[in-house]
């Protein structure tokens, strides 16, 4: 496909002259940044339609990429630029209900919950998918916004903070991985929190680890839920040890104490409830059987933590 020279130049001008709001700290920026992620994902073939969904991965990129170019005090926040890139006329940001986004909103769950995709002009989009307009892109925007740290920029492997996390989550690694854990920073939870569960179910092969079902759709979709054996609100453990993989009745069934594990990894089921045993889904028809565990004992349901649950959780 061959770049539209007109179309560069235009793209070319709004790239440097983007809106910026005006701090103490000087201008912001987040717009830039974002751009950047975004021509990231292009690069690595994580963008392959025109339509960007909010994702761990999507908003880890973001910081990562904002901790290397910005050395002013200026926090990183996805969902500002995220929403008031829309003030350049060729980003559009669409809600679940269909409408564009009107509002920012600055929590990054509620964002998440309430937007659909966000999509790029179609004049950009053509520019984005080229590589040789996509660097003359990228490059105007380091030159324009981050001169003194491009460098380290582009020597700089993305991608490592996302890949140490998963390491860490996964307990491949004892070491802390690029940005501090920070356990009052909404976006760093909702990374954590995403990544976990997507590693859960992956370890565990996608199969509820009680029942054995596995079911994954033609569009990708599991269902099977990551369920925290200790609530995350309690232990900040998002580590891959605090997991199992279970169908969603039965994650229900487990924080409501209905069941539990006990220390031979076997099913406890509550005597505090009252079924029909001749159903065949009666819980009591589990009680007793091995959990199916997942590949490589690093990824085991810590045993700590289930007897936490045992005692704090299960309804004797």
């Amino acid at each position: 496909m061959k770049t539209d020279l007109n179309t560069l130049k235009l793209y070319l001008k709004k790239f440097t002259k983007l809106r910026q709001g005006v701090t103490k700290y000087g201008k912001a920026p987040h717009k830039p940044a974002l751009l950047l992620t975004f021509i990231e994902q292009f690069e690595k073939a994580e963008i392959n339609d025109n339509k960007v969904f909010i994702s761990p991965e999507l908003v880890a990129l973001f910081k990562e990429t904002f901790a290397l170019l910005v050395r002013t005090a200026h926090t990183s926040d996805f969902s500002l630029p995220f929403y008031h890139l829309a003030t350049e006329g060729f980003w559009t940001v669409k809600t679940k209900l269909g409408s564009p986004l009107n509002v920012h909103i600055k929590s990054i769950h509620t964002l998440n919950e309430v937007v659909d995709y966000g999509y790029f002009a179609d004049d950009l989009y053509a520019l984005l998918i080229i590589t040789e307009s996509r660097n003359i892109l990228k490059t105007a925007l380091l030159d324009h916004y981050f001169p003194d740290t491009k460098s380290e920029y582009l020597k700089t492997r993305q991608g490592g903070y996302i890949q140490n996390l998963q390491n860490y989550l996964l307990n491949e690694s004892t070491e802390a991985y690029t940005l501090t854990l920070n356990d009052s920073d909404e976006e760093e939870q909702f990374i954590r929190g995403g990544m976990f569960k997507k590693l859960v179910p992956q370890v565990y092969n996608h199969t509820c680890c009680i029942t054995g079902m596995r079911l994954v759709s033609n569009h990708g979709f599991s269902m099977i839920d990551a369920c925290h054996i200790v609530p995350f609100s309690l232990s900040k453990d998002d580590k891959i040890n605090n997991g199992l993989a279970l169908c969603p009745n039965l994650h229900r069934a487990f924080d409501r104490g209905l069941i539990s594990i006990d220390r031979d990894l076997k099913v406890l089921v509550s005597d505090a409830i009252a079924e029909d045993l001749s159903n065949n889904y009666a819980l009591q028809h589990l009680n007793g059987k091995s959990i199916i565990l997942p590949f490589g004992t690093k990824h085991y349901p810590n045993g700590s933590n289930i007897a936490w649950h045992r005692e704090h959780v299960f309804k004797q």
